[in-house]
């Protein structure tokens, strides 16, 4: 499918808020959203989008980790989808979740899968239609890979990595938290026995990656935003945040918007890092 996106990088993972509009009853499409506050799909969503909420469907229930593969399967053809459908995810906060969706729905494997630009903040600012109503789906057989944890970094990886400066550490999270002077966003729960910083980890905000409209900076300006301390792609990449979906959508910029070939998402992030005992914590 062709796809015109503003940031006219990697259409193939983003597409524009014109698209989606024109593409609401294409058959071989399916809109998700996912909020990081979930009850605001129910408040007004994309025609014909369905919701997942990220804290139930999209991780193990018992025990901290991703969703399972057979829950993973479940879900996908719960929503209607089959592994040739092209799925496109945005959701609000420029995509936290919608870039943390996409990240698993990469780690088993599906192939088109896609980001609206934007997110829920562009297409609300363009007055386009909403609906409250969740839409009916006929459910899907699918049939997911086993997990690609190429993509995925885990505690002793990290350990390793701050320890032998053997990968660029990016800590996407605010100046305030990644300085210890606060442990979490306003309003979040999930936080950690100690504030500060991986060390040797550089910080460079999420957000910064995009514009005021919510799309993503130009290649050029993203490529300077990294590459002016030092993340070149020239040595494997880490990022972290606080749980892991605020460094999903700066894997998936240096992953698919600059084509960084080794690129990692430290899901366990701060919440672990800053609740291991003994483990060192550097601070300005």
């Amino acid at each position: 499918m062709a796809t015109q996106v503003q940031t006219a990088v990697k259409s193939d993972v983003l597409v524009s808020t014109s698209w989606v509009a024109e593409h609401l009853t294409d058959p071989k499409v399916r809109i998700v959203e996912v909020d990081v506050d979930t009850k605001a799909y129910s408040e007004g969503h994309i025609p014909g989008a369905i919701g997942w909420d990220w804290g139930k469907q999209l991780c193990d229930t018992l025990r901290r980790d991703i969703i399972p593969k057979a829950k993973f399967e479940q879900l996908m053809g719960q929503s209607g989808i089959s592994n040739d459908t092209t799925v496109i995810l945005y959701g609000d906060n420029n995509n936290w979740f919608a870039a943390w969706a996409f990240w698993q729905l990469k780690i088993y494997g599906h192939p088109d899968v896609r980001l609206m630009d934007g997110g829920r903040k562009k297409w609300l600012a363009e007055s386009r239609d909403l609906n409250q109503e969740s839409p009916k789906v006929a459910p899907a057989t699918y049939r997911a890979k086993d997990p690609d944890f190429s993509i995925r970094a885990f505690l002793p990886l990290v350990q390793d990595a701050s320890s032998k400066k053997s990968a660029d550490l990016v800590d996407v999270r605010s100046p305030q938290e990644f300085t210890g002077e606060i442990l979490a966003p306003p309003g979040l729960p999930e936080t950690c026995q100690r504030g500060g910083h991986v060390p040797g980890a550089k910080n460079i905000p999420w957000a910064k990656a995009c514009n005021e409209d919510g799309t993503f900076k130009s290649a050029e300006d993203l490529k300077s935003l990294y590459g002016g301390v030092g993340v070149t792609g020239q040595k494997p990449v880490i990022a972290y945040c606080r749980i892991g979906e605020r460094s999903s959508h700066t894997w998936f910029v240096l992953k698919y918007l600059l084509g960084y070939k080794d690129v990692k998402n430290y899901d366990g992030s701060w919440t672990e890092w800053g609740n291991l005992v003994a483990a060192p914590v550097e601070k300005p």
